[in-house]
């Protein structure tokens, strides 16, 4: 059994930062495509971003092109959302996880194919 654990999550003003953090123990994530996807009350689960195996390449929605950056510590088996710019649009729990059979970000990976994620961190954007 695979379990996510992510962190990182805050109360945060619009225009402000915020990393987050997603590892699973026991698992070596540089092995596996890795997507944050989030979901607001009310609102469809949205695929946000992803890292292939290896960081070969990276997913961004459209919506937070040139805001958000994902990374990856392979040391530490840790992968990273750094989120600049907030907005209060971006509110919502953030979920980090894998398919244990994709290693390539793909759209519908990002959005629907999830076999593992985690208890997500809340991140609220607000004045």
């Amino acid at each position: 059994q695979v379990q996510f654990v992510e962190s990182g999550g805050a109360l945060v003003q619009p225009g402000g930062s915020l990393k987050l953090s997603c590892t699973a123990p026991g698992l070596t994530m540089r092995d596996y495509a890795i997507g944050w996807f989030r979901q607001a009350p009310g609102k469809e689960r949205e695929g946000v971003s992803c890292a292939s195996a290896g960081l070969s390449d990276t997913y961004y929605t459209d919506s937070v092109k040139g805001r958000f950056t994902i990374s990856r510590d392979n040391a530490k088996s840790t992968v990273y959302l750094e989120m600049n710019s907030l907005k209060p649009e971006d509110t919502a729990v953030y979920y980090c996880g894998a398919n244990l059979m994709r290693r390539r970000c793909t759209d519908y990976f990002i959005n629907y194919e999830y076999d593992y994620w985690g208890q997500g961190t809340q991140v609220t954007v607000s004045s």
